[in-house]
């Protein structure tokens, strides 16, 4: 499995950004099935006759589940491991499940969601097939989203809302800081759905590059999931507070002149890298306003500039071109 990789508000969320292309004709059919509605149901001190239906209910992801989720290995009569595995899984998580099936018993409004970003994937993307969309429940460090070749896979348990108690406790906390799990809200979820679509058409392969490319490289990502939630405020695509998204585009100038100017951009050092574009709750050598991830929202704005000069190339050009090229061809001066 690779892990990518999150009501009024909702809709008014993903209706503030750029209209798009029309895509409503474009025939795109959202399936949407609960795994963890039978996997809690089952018996956990008979677990295995149980695991063995639900895995003809989901072939493929039943086995993924066990195996890069819950750690347990393959349904099968000779894995001793998974029968407790499961027992204790189920045991600990009956009251997250309960909660997660109060919040999320009708998923109706996400259907469109989803339905309308695929429809742009495939617009842009006309051999992309729509993956069977499948929710599950997991381990609190499983991934939110999830490309398996069973589907597309959506972990709850990464959308508690978030004051969930969990997320707010020391050992919650430890795994995922007040600035990551603030977004653990349903709003995030179709757009967390793209980035994995984003990631299995175009795996991030930017690792050695200096670090100007990286951020052009992660720039062009967000670049394509504007394509496809065009609709969806810019501060669910970036994972920014509407404070700090603010900061970036006030200081846009001056954080690129920094960098220009402190900074050797081109750069390979990896842990240098980081301070740039990796999560953190502000950018080190910013104020405590700016965003985390700075360099790959100034990459973003690279990417930009490059498109508004080379206006005919579709996005699939785009993503292949390298960031070498898209930097140097985008003649990047913001104000």
């Amino acid at each position: 499995m690779k892990k990518l990789i999150y009501g009024s508000l909702a809709f008014f969320l993903f209706s503030c950004g750029n209209a798009g292309p029309d895509v409503s004709k474009v025939p795109v059919d959202i399936q949407i099935d609960r795994f963890e509605q039978p996997f809690f149901k089952i018996d956990s001190n008979n677990a295995m006759p149980g695991l063995k239906a639900i895995e003809k209910q989901f072939p493929g992801f039943a086995n993924d589940f066990t195996e890069n989720i819950l750690g347990a290995g393959p349904i099968n009569d000779t894995n001793k491991v998974l029968p407790v595995a499961a027992k204790h899984f189920i045991s600990s998580y009956l009251a997250v499940n309960d909660f997660l099936q109060k919040q999320y018993s009708d998923l109706s409004w996400l259907k469109p969601e989803l339905k309308d970003a695929f429809q742009h994937v495939e617009y842009y993307f006309p051999k992309y097939k729509t993956p069977r969309i499948i929710t599950f429940i997991g381990p609190f460090d499983a991934p939110g989203v999830a490309l398996t070749p069973s589907g597309l896979a959506i972990g709850l348990q990464s959308y508690a809302g978030r004051n969930y108690p969990f997320y707010m406790s020391d050992q919650g906390q430890e795994i995922f800081p007040s600035y990551i799990s603030r977004r653990f809200e349903k709003k995030y979820i179709t757009v967390n759905c793209m980035k994995g679509v984003v990631e299995d058409l175009f795996p991030d392969q930017s690792g050695a590059l200096s670090l100007v490319e990286q951020m052009v490289e992660k720039g062009k990502r967000w670049y394509l999931l504007d394509k496809f939630v065009p609709k969806a405020d810019d501060s669910l695509k970036t994972g920014f507070t509407k404070k700090q998204l603010d900061w970036a585009k006030a200081n846009e100038g001056n954080v690129w002149n920094y960098m220009l100017q402190q900074t050797d951009i081109f750069t390979t050092d990896h842990s240098f890298i980081e301070l740039y574009v990796g999560e953190g709750p502000s950018t080190q050598g910013f104020p405590e306003d700016s965003p985390g991830n700075i360099g790959q929202w100034i990459g973003w704005q690279i990417v930009k500039a490059y498109v508004a000069k080379n206006s005919s190339l579709t996005p699939q050009q785009v993503m292949q071109t390298s960031a070498k090229a898209i930097f140097e061809g985008s003649k990047y001066k913001p104000k």
